[in-house]
């Protein structure tokens, strides 16, 4: 603070020699000068002085016999003329402080934290909803408002904080961890209960029927579009014979052992980019999505690909402007014609059936079998499997009036 108001009031460095020097700064101090960062060379002395006090020490200077010259000069006073003289400065510095306060009144960042199930996409389609947008105006944002309805809209949302830092409207959210989400289904189309269908074919070996009437056995063949578990479950009259039929949900836990068969190919030729080394790089800025180039130069590889680094500009903590600034890289290359030897047939294939078994696993398909080769044709390494697995089927399929009328009249 004090550096800050010895700029304002200016200041200057001085040098002072002759008869007494010393009996100079102690006069200096008898009348309230300020003198500081005291610097001694030989006979002479350096030394900062405010520019008030300077212009006090003539009669100093004479009772004292000294000289004194003006090393350095600081301050505002010394600075405004200087800016006087460069008018088109003085606009521009207007100008910029006119457009930094007038950026510094929208919102140009939104940024949501503590999302888990809630995806940023989904999100900000609703902040559009609720007409929050990046490049608004702060004053439109109503902060109480807005916490209100993301809570009301999300159920798992159980705590939100929403502020505006600057330019930047930062929301924090919290969600329920233990919340059962509850499937909204349409009803309708299970008026006539439902069924469920085997997807794939393969031998019963589990299963397990919670409802509905069961039409298989465990150890029998199925085919493809069988019906599994039917959702009309008659009432029979004392007699034996059927009354009417009540129809439900079909639900079962049914598992089928099947074979599976996998295939992969690799080209043996194939053409691949070898980079040169040679890169070109140009200023690039913009504003949201669209970019410009600071280069007419143009780019003569004959092949290459482009790496764009962007960086908001940020004035300072929490005021970003609708701007960015970065380069975009051109970096070439070449298309080799390369052979694929066996040992990276090999590891390519082996990724991809790390990549197939972990898919099935994610599915739940128990592999209890497998027989799996690399072989090669004349223009491909072939990765072929087959798999020996115990998978659940059984796909939920509506009743229709068709298929009632048709179970009657049997």
């Amino acid at each position: 603070m004090i550096a800050f108001l010895k700029y304002l009031r200016g200041y200057v460095r001085i040098r002072v020699w002759g008869f007494s020097p010393e009996r100079f700064m102690n006069l200096c101090s008898n009348r309230n000068i300020l003198l500081w960062d005291i610097q001694k060379d030989g006979d002479v002395y350096e030394m900062y002085i405010s520019l008030k006090g300077f212009f006090s020490l003539r009669p100093i200077v004479r009772k004292t016999g000294t000289r004194v010259a003006v090393l350095k000069r600081c301050g505002l006073p010394f600075f405004l003329p200087k800016v006087r003289a460069r008018k088109f400065f003085v606009l521009g510095l207007m100008v910029a402080v006119i457009f930094w306060f007038w950026t510094s009144l929208y919102v140009w960042e939104i940024s949501l934290s503590g999302n888990y199930s809630i995806t940023e996409d989904v999100f900000h389609d609703f902040l559009k909803e609720q007409d929050i947008f990046v490049g608004m105006s702060k004053g439109k944002v109503d902060i109480e408002e807005l916490e209100k309805q993301i809570r009301r809209q999300f159920d798992q949302v159980t705590w939100t904080s929403a502020k505006l830092e600057g330019t930047k409207l930062r929301i924090v959210i919290k969600e329920n961890e233990n919340l059962q989400y509850e499937v909204k289904e349409d009803t309708e189309k299970y008026i006539y209960g439902s069924d469920l269908v085997a997807q794939a074919d393969g031998l019963i070996v589990s299963m397990i029927v919670r409802s509905g009437v069961p039409q298989v056995t465990i150890g029998q063949e199925i085919l493809t579009g069988d019906v599994l578990v039917a959702g009309n479950v008659p009432v029979n009259n004392e007699d034996g014979t059927v009354r009417k039929y009540q129809y439900v949900r079909s639900d079962a836990d049914i598992y089928v052992q099947r074979k599976l068969s996998v295939r992969e190919v690799l080209p043996i030729e194939y053409t691949d980019r070898v980079y040169t080394g040679r890169t070109t790089s140009h200023t690039y800025v913009g504003s949201g999505e669209k970019g410009l180039e600071l280069s007419t130069k143009k780019v003569t590889y004959p092949y290459y690909d482009t790496l764009i680094e962007k960086k908001d500009i940020q004035l300072l903590k929490g005021l970003t402007l609708p701007l960015f600034w970065g380069k975009i890289t051109y970096r070439e290359y070449l298309n080799v014609e390369k052979r694929r030897g066996e040992e990276d047939a090999k590891k390519l294939l082996e990724i991809k059936y790390s990549e197939i078994l972990s898919s099935l696993d994610e599915k739940g398909v128990q592999i209890i079998e497998k027989d799996v080769k690399i072989d090669r044709d004349n223009i491909h390494w072939i990765l072929e499997g087959e798999f020996t697995v115990i998978q659940r089927i059984g796909i939920e399929q509506p009743g229709t009036v068709e298929q009632i009328v048709g179970t009657m009249m049997k």
